[in-house]
């Protein structure tokens, strides 16, 4: 899968136990919590349209159409 542009920011607000479990086992499988959530994200765009996603895709979700 081609890189994404990680250009937005999103704010979760966890629990500080919950935070540190989620470090120490991304800490065990060589990724980061970043990682894990843009993955959780995708899986969840792919469950709720029923389709798999593209970076390509997010350019109709982003950028308003222009009229003719």
């Amino acid at each position: 899968m081609p890189l994404e542009d990680r250009t937005a920011r999103l704010t979760v607000l966890i629990d500080p136990r919950k935070k540190a479990l989620l470090e120490r086992i991304c800490a065990e499988q060589d990724t980061t919590p970043s990682q894990v959530v843009r993955q959780l994200i995708r899986r969840y765009i792919e469950d709720q349209t029923g389709t798999p996603w593209t970076p390509a895709e997010s350019d109709a979700f982003e950028r308003p159409r222009k009229r003719r």
